[in-house]
C-alpha cells in the first residue's frame, strides 16, 4: 500500500503526511507500506524543503501531476534534501487518446531519471489499451524498469472500472507476465457501496483474489466474478492458501489511508497483527 495521504479525498497537508509516514514506516506493519506519494508540482515547487532532515533517508514514489516531460525536473529537486524517488508514476494518455506517444517518450526518458527503480505507465481502460500493454511489454524485455498503472476509482463514474473490464485487463497483463499498480477507490477490502458519492467500489481483498485466480489460469468471467464478490469469506478462502508465496502481477495500490485498509486486512485474518501478511 503506497501512502497517498496527500491525494483526495484524504488531501493531508505534507507535514502532516510525512510525520505519519514516518509513524508507518516505524511500525510493525512498515513492510506492507510502500513510500510516500508526492506530487510532482510539490517537489519541483521545493515543499520538500525544510520538512526533511538530508539524513534521513526519506523514500517517495513521484505522481506526474505536471505531465511526462518536466519529470526530470522535478526530480532535480530532491537530492538536495536527500530524499529518494523510488517510483515515479504518470499518465501516458486521456480517455481516448493513443497512449503510445506517451509511452514513447516517458521511455525516452528513463535515463534521465537517476535512482528510480520502477516507472509506472497510467492507462486509461479504453482506445489502445492491448496495444499499450504489448509497448510496455517489449520495453520491458529491452530492460526498461517500466510496468502498467490502471485507475479504478475517483471522482466520476466512468473512472470506476465494470468487473468485467478490471478483470479482462488483469487477464490481459497475466497474458503478458506484466506487473501492474492500482490506484483510487480501493481503501477497502470488499466490494461495497459508497453512500456518500453512490458509487460502487472495488475491494482490494476481491482484486487479490481476483489476481490470484488469473494467475492460475482462470479466465476473465471468473476472474470478474471473484471482483463482484461481496461476502469476504471466498475471497479469504483463495488468498490464505497463497500467504507464503509471493504475490502475483499486482504490485500494489496507492491509499490516502494506510490504516483503514490495514484495519480489514487484521480483521479477515490475512495479517496476523505481528509480521507477516
Amino acid at each position: 500500500m503506497d501512502d497517498a495521504a496527500v491525494f483526495p479525498p484524504g488531501s493531508a497537508a505534507l507535514h502532516d503526511a510525512l510525520a505519519a509516514h514516518r509513524q508507518h514506516r516505524a511500525a510493525w506493519y512498515a513492510d506492507l507500506v510502500g513510500p510516500l506519494l508526492i506530487p510532482a508540482s510539490d517537489v519541483a515547487a521545493g515543499e520538500l524543503s525544510g520538512l526533511v532532515d538530508p539524513g534521513e533517508g526519506l523514500v517517495v514514489g513521484v505522481i506526474g501531476d505536471t505531465g511526462i516531460a518536466n519529470l526530470p525536473f522535478a526530480l532535480s529537486f530532491l537530492a538536495p534534501d536527500g530524499v529518494t524517488a523510488r517510483q515515479v508514476e504518470v499518465a501516458v494518455a486521456k480517455r481516448g487518446e493513443d497512449p503510445l506517444p506517451g509511452i514513447a517518450e516517458l521511455l525516452r526518458l528513463t535515463d534521465e531519471l537517476p535512482g528510480v527503480e520502477a516507472v509506472y505507465a497510467e492507462l486509461p481502460l479504453t482506445f489502445g489499451l492491448m496495444g499499450a500493454l504489448d509497448a510496455l511489454v517489449a520495453a520491458r524485455a529491452d530492460g526498461a524498469p517500466i510496468a502498467a498503472k490502471f485507475r479504478t476509482g475517483g471522482l466520476a463514474a466512468e473512472l470506476f472500472p465494470t468487473p468485467t473490464e478490471l478483470a479482462a485487463v488483469i487477464c490481459a497483463c497475466r497474458d503478458r507476465g506484466l506487473p501492474f499498480k492500482l490506484t483510487a477507490g480501493l481503501h477497502q477490502a470488499i466490494r461495497h457501496l459508497d453512500p456518500e458519492t453512490g458509487f460502487t467500489h472495488h475491494g482490494y481483498a476481491n482484486v487479490l483474489a481476483a489476481t490470484l485466480a488469473a494467475a492460475d489460469g482462470d479466465g476473465v468471467r471468473s476472474v470478474a466474478e471473484l471482483l463482484t464478490v461481496v461476502d469476504p469469506r471466498p475471497l479469504v478462502e483463495r488468498t490464505t492458501a497463497r500467504l507464503d508465496g509471493p504475490r502475483p502481477l499486482w504490485v500494489g495500490f496507492g491509499s490516502c489511508s494506510i490504516l483503514e485498509p490495514l484495519t480489514d486486512l487484521i480483521r479477515l485474518g490475512l495479517v496476523n497483527g505481528g509480521y507477516d501478511a
